[in-house]
């Protein structure tokens, strides 16, 4: 009995000490792989650390495969490949708009490597409108949805079944039986508590709903989300913006009352580079290109210049932030932005600091009322080195701030789904509106003082007044910033 006891304990002793040599030599390759493939040296050695450290590599091993990648591998081969369908398409819509002169052709300095950053050219003879919060949006979008003729395409990474989603379900399923093809796209983590019954009803009538399918290599992978909310009826009109389908963003949310939030509706050639954005995400989910309308049509009396930027983890570059560092050093008289969360590395925030050395009047909108912890306590720890050189931190009062909005000088105006964090710069796909006009620039610039008539500015002494416990939280919630 003894014997077979200690046998018995041997075993499993020999099995531990196997499995825990095993678990630390997966530890250790996951580090030299996160070493190699990290995109910050921040990200690698917050990596590198926790994965060789006991405890610590109990938790940072499962967490690094389900979060640890910056790659999002296949996209741009199945986009751009000798033998991909899209590589087609990518050049019939840019011949077809450069034969109809719809393409800026002076693209200089600042405008150029802003074109080079999108893949795009900026596009001419455009109609942009400010969408202000939920009521002004969805009217608009199920208007525009209800008068589609031959297809609308929906990409969302929010979609709820709730009231606003049922609405929006609703008038999918009627036009869908009238005849009108629907493509719709959803990001399967952003919208995990989807239930299979809406999707269900809507693929029972006719809607091709699908899932971007951002874990297709790595199961466990849930890193790369698809941020972006485009809508894209008929090739004419199109919606892109700050807005997911949810009752809170039509100010329904007992938590954080009236939401506040920016969409836009466009018309003109910049509808094509939108709906070329929605298809090379299409293309990744279903591997098919559906017949759509890719003639660009300029609009009688449009006279704005549009630069549809997509940004993502497919980037050989670090698309999304390059594009705030640019505009931020564009900017000579006026830079306001607002985002929900603001995480900036290094380099926006030395943009940021010298663009305020020059005399830019810098504001940046922030919530008051956070819905993301760490993100919330994160943003407290910039305050003072952004204080010092002038840079101003207002806090929106009335309810949550979710719009992503940005204005340079009187000429640039931005509406997009991208925030100033480190999510939306490497990791996630998103989509941003640039407009080039000054009367647009004039209705942004009305739109944010009335948002800052709501704000109060924050200070460093709102840390500075704080517990001890909050601060320490603030800390540690900015050590985390390269992967929150």
């Amino acid at each position: 009995m003894f014997r077979a006891n200690f046998d018995d304990a041997t075993f499993l002793g020999v099995v531990g000490a196997i499995a825990l040599t095993l678990l630390e030599l997966t530890a250790l390759l996951s580090a030299l792989h996160a070493i190699m493939a990290s995109r910050t040296s921040q990200g690698a050695v917050a990596w590198a650390i926790s994965l060789v450290t006991p405890p610590l590599m109990f938790v940072a091993l499962p967490a690094y495969w389900i979060f640890g990648r910056s790659r999002f591998e296949g996209y741009v081969k199945a986009r751009r490949g000798g033998d991909s369908p899209m590589r087609d398409v990518l050049e019939d819509v840019g011949r077809i708009a450069r034969e109809r002169g719809l393409v800026r052709t002076d693209a200089l300095g600042a405008c150029a490597v802003l074109e080079r950053l999108a893949w795009m050219p900026f596009t001419r003879n455009n109609r942009v409108q400010l969408l202000i919060d939920g009521k002004a949006t969805f009217d608009a979008i199920l208007a525009a949805i209800d008068a589609a003729e031959e297809y609308v395409l929906v990409q969302f990474f929010i979609v709820k079944d709730d009231e606003l989603g049922r609405d929006l379900k609703g008038r999918l399923l009627r036009r869908s039986r009238d005849g009108v093809r629907i493509s719709f796209i959803y990001d399967e983590v952003g919208s995990h508590k989807l239930s299979s019954a809406y999707i269900d009803e809507l693929r029972e009538a006719g809607v091709d709903i699908r899932p971007f399918h951002s874990n297709r290599r790595n199961r466990f992978q849930l890193n790369f989300r698809n941020h972006r909310k485009i809508v894209v009826v008929d090739g004419k009109v199109a919606f892109a913006g700050g807005l997911n389908v949810g009752d809170e963003y039509m100010g329904r949310s007992k938590e954080f009352g009236p939401w506040r939030d920016t969409h836009a509706r466009i018309e003109g050639p910049a509808v094509q580079a939108l709906q070329l954005s929605f298809i090379e995400d299409w293309y990744w989910a279903t591997r098919d290109v559906p017949e759509l309308n890719w003639t660009p049509t300029p609009v009688e009396g449009g006279a704005q210049d549009v630069l549809v930027l997509p940004t993502g983890p497919a980037d050989s570059i670090e698309t999304c932030g390059l594009f705030f560092i640019q505009m931020i050093s564009m900017a000579k008289d006026r830079l306001w932005i607002a985002s929900p969360y603001f995480v900036p590395d290094i380099h926006v925030i030395a943009a940021l600091q010298l663009a305020a050395l020059r005399g830019v009047d810098v504001r940046i909108m922030l919530p008051a009322k956070p819905d993301q912890l760490l993100v919330y306590l994160a943003s407290f720890s910039y305050l003072q080195e952004l204080e010092d050189v002038g840079v101003k931190i207002y806090r929106y009062q009335p309810g949550f701030l979710h719009q992503k909005t940005l204005l340079v000088d009187d000429r640039w105006s931005a509406v997009g789904t991208a925030n100033l964090d480190n999510r939306s710069f490497r990791l996630n796909f998103e989509i941003t509106i640039l407009v080039e006009d000054m009367c647009f620039a004039a209705q942004a610039a009305e739109m944010f003082e009335q948002d800052f008539a709501n704000c109060r500015i924050a200070e460093a002494d709102d840390l500075k007044n704080r517990s001890l416990l909050f601060k320490i939280g603030v800390r540690v919630a900015r050590l985390m910033s390269p992967i929150l």
